[in-house]
């Protein structure tokens, strides 16, 4: 992709292109940025999990047939506007504002998952000793480790990959709303792939802040590489959980 065909070309110098000073101290940002909004989501969550209405904002989230879409479509009307606005060129104020409406809807979204998972006996203790999220979590960070050392190594530009994972999402939640009318179970299966799908935007996430972003947008990269991250988490979270009730 040249710089005029860009997307974000009216910021000025692509991070790939810039001065290596420029653009180690960009990816250092954009890291950085990215350990404090998981920081921020954990302490979000806990706030929300330890709160008195958690219990029934979980309920009500998973209630009904149709009530976790709707749930679903508002998230995804949100995170259009919190991307906006963590890419505005002219207000830094405004980036960080939707980096900050990002991680919280994030963490109301988890909210029911992460309550079920915390609150169930059987996902508390699932292998010696340790709980499905602390599970989930390490499983996560392995992967997005691994997959940013492969990128960072190679130094391979993962674009490729936007159409076919659009496509692998697309195909996935028509499955979700095929299950939620004909009343079958995606099952284990399905959600392994989905575990390999987030790991797809993982790859194409990271190599975008080593190609495609510009000086000055860490605080946009950041939120992409967060929101893959969560992704990945909420998937690998389920299939802990799923596979342990197996047991």
């Amino acid at each position: 992709m040249s710089q005029a065909d860009n997307p974000y070309a009216s910021w000025g110098t692509i991070a790939a292109r810039a001065e290596t000073s420029e653009r180690a101290d960009f990816i250092r940002k954009t890291y950085l940025h990215l350990a404090g909004a998981v920081a921020a989501f954990m302490a979000v969550e806990a706030v929300l999990l330890n709160s008195p209405f958690a219990g029934k904002m979980a309920a009500f989230m998973f209630t009904g047939r149709w009530t976790w879409f709707v749930v679903l479509g508002a998230f995804m009307l949100v995170s259009v506007v919190a991307q906006k606005w963590a890419q505005s060129s002219t207000s830094v104020g405004t980036q960080y504002l939707g980096l900050g409406l990002y991680v919280v809807a994030e963490a109301v979204i988890f909210l029911p998952l992460l309550y079920i998972a915390h609150t169930f006996p059987r996902f508390n203790d699932v292998y010696g000793g340790w709980s499905a999220i602390q599970i989930a979590a390490i499983i996560t960070g392995v992967i997005f480790a691994g997959l940013t050392a492969i990128v960072f190594a190679t130094a391979a530009d993962f674009s490729f990959l936007r159409t076919g994972l659009m496509f692998a999402m697309f195909a996935a939640i028509g499955i979700a709303v095929c299950s939620a009318i004909f009343g079958f179970n995606l099952g284990v299966p399905f959600i392994g792939a989905l575990v390999v799908v987030a790991s797809g935007y993982i790859l194409y996430h990271t190599s975008n802040v080593l190609h495609h972003y510009c000086i000055g947008q860490h605080v946009a990269a950041s939120l992409a590489l967060f929101a893959s991250l969560a992704l990945l988490f909420w998937y690998v979270l389920q299939l802990v959980m799923s596979l342990s009730s197996r047991d």
